[in-house]
């Protein structure tokens, strides 16, 4: 059997009224590529009917896969879980459950991963990027506030949006990689991009359109929790917990 060639994870907490139409949007553009593919959908822990949704839908989209967690672990968490144990693509994609930035951006991504990049991120923060913004004023003026304390706090500076949850990595980053993620919840995104930067992997900013339906599910105390996440990877790195030579 040949090997697949792009697994596509789907992190969903109560996402039962939105991952229908995310799935039949992925299926419809993956349905019409040369290449093969999984499609992953990993529930964290859902209290509504996320996972039914998406077994009803197995019908209809083709290659899916669902993973029922019955505990609630956090973002990071089934993203890792689904990247690293769930996923054999030669490629992996995680994107958002609500189709915020949409399947057919791979289109651009690709190019990239052939002229050796190993890590494609989908970026609001660099030219060509459109957004569609409807959450509240102080959310955008703490999200682009914190986009900087990241940046420097965990050592990836050239990297003007690490945040987005549209990532695309080689099959070789994420086994190397992956395995020494320690943050479960929202740091996880960058604690990734700064060990995968430590250890010289190639990371690629492409910007991409964005929508937010405004319905986020970040806590105003999650911008104080990223910051001890934060100095969490500045610790880990100067005691080489994750063991990078």
């Amino acid at each position: 059997m040949d090997k697949i060639h792009l697994s596509v994870v789907i992190p969903a907490y109560n996402e039962a009224k939105r991952i229908s139409a995310t799935l039949l949007d992925i299926d419809k553009y993956l349905s019409k590529q040369k290449y093969s593919y999984e499609i992953i959908v990993v529930s964290d822990g859902s209290s509504d009917n996320t996972v039914d949704v998406v077994r009803k839908l197995k019908e209809l989209v083709k290659n899916l896969k669902i993973v029922d967690n019955k505990e609630n672990h956090g973002k990071g968490y089934v993203v890792k879980q689904g990247m690293l144990k769930e996923a054999s693509g030669n490629y992996r994609l995680f994107m958002d459950a609500d189709n915020s930035t949409s399947i057919d951006h791979l289109e651009k991504f690709w190019s990239y991963i052939k002229n050796d990049y190993d890590i494609v991120i989908g970026s609001i923060e660099v030219k060509g990027a459109k957004i569609k913004e409807n959450a509240l004023a102080y959310r955008r003026f703490l999200g682009r506030i914190s986009k900087y304390i990241i940046r420097i706090f965990a050592g990836i500076w050239n990297i003007k949006d690490s945040q987005r949850g549209f990532k695309l990595f080689t099959e070789d980053c994420v086994k190397k990689v992956f395995p020494k993620q320690s943050l479960m919840r929202w740091g996880f995104d960058f604690e990734i991009l700064a060990i995968s930067k430590k250890m010289g992997f190639k990371i690629k900013e492409v910007p991409v359109d964005w929508k937010n339906a405004g319905e986020s599910k970040v806590k105003f105390s999650a911008y104080f929790r990223t910051f001890g996440e934060l100095m969490k990877i500045r610790w880990n790195f100067i005691t080489n917990k994750y063991n990078i030579d």
